[in-house]
């Protein structure tokens, strides 16, 4: 059967799935950022910034106007690096947020550290891509207490174009890296059980952070 479609600030919704081009930040629901649209390495893209004054303060996110997710497929084109004069240990963490709560109180991130992925250093790169579940999950405890468990390795650039998709169902969650068959991480509990809410571009406020064409399935 034929779809119907339709757009509405950028946003292209059928029958079973929905496209936000993200070539406009209108609509977009800021936590902690500011975002404007912008041409970033050959397309249109929406770029996270941290308010003045607050460029220290951690999560950035920018909900997207009507995702309300639980199950099913996120896809999404992103491009991390470290921001200018942010401390040493940025990585360019930078993801997508999904099953948001209200003023985001919980949320589940898969997120990634882009300039871990091809440092000289193996166990730095094991730390390429990440779970947390915020608030009682960060990494610094999942790390703790499962080493190696809710991170792993994946390949990519710092500050080039990485595709992720995000494929979640129940209690269970995987993350794909740049079109790859076989996901990077799999996280088979995902710490706020099967809860149900919105979608949300992430980033921390140390990284310089754009994203495009995200896609709901």
């Amino acid at each position: 059967m034929r779809k119907v479609s339709f757009a509405v600030f950028g946003i292209v919704l059928t029958a079973n799935a929905a496209e936000f081009k993200l070539d406009s930040a209108a609509g977009l629901d800021l936590i902690n950022a500011k975002a404007e649209a912008v041409n970033y390495r050959g397309r249109r893209a929406v770029r996270l910034d941290p308010i003045p004054g607050q460029e220290n303060i951690g999560s950035m996110l920018a909900l997207l106007p009507g995702s309300n997710f639980k199950n099913g497929t996120i896809q999404v084109d992103l491009a991390g690096s470290p921001r200018a004069g942010s401390p040493p240990t940025s990585r360019g963490f930078i993801g997508v947020a999904f099953r948001v709560q209200p003023q985001a109180a919980k949320f589940e991130c898969f997120y990634v550290r882009p300039t871990n992925a091809r440092a000289d250093d193996q166990l730095r790169r094991n730390h390429t891509a990440q779970y947390i579940s915020v608030p009682d999950f960060p990494w610094e405890r999942l790390r703790k207490e499962a080493p190696g468990v809710y991170e792993s390795y994946a390949d990519m650039e710092p500050g080039a174009w990485t595709t992720l998709k995000i494929v979640v169902s129940g209690s269970k969650a995987q993350l794909y890296v740049n079109n790859a068959k076989e996901p990077c991480l799999i996280v088979n509990d995902l710490k706020l059980g099967e809860l149900e809410g919105r979608i949300a571009l992430w980033a921390d406020s140390t990284t310089d952070g754009y994203f495009s064409n995200l896609k709901i399935d």
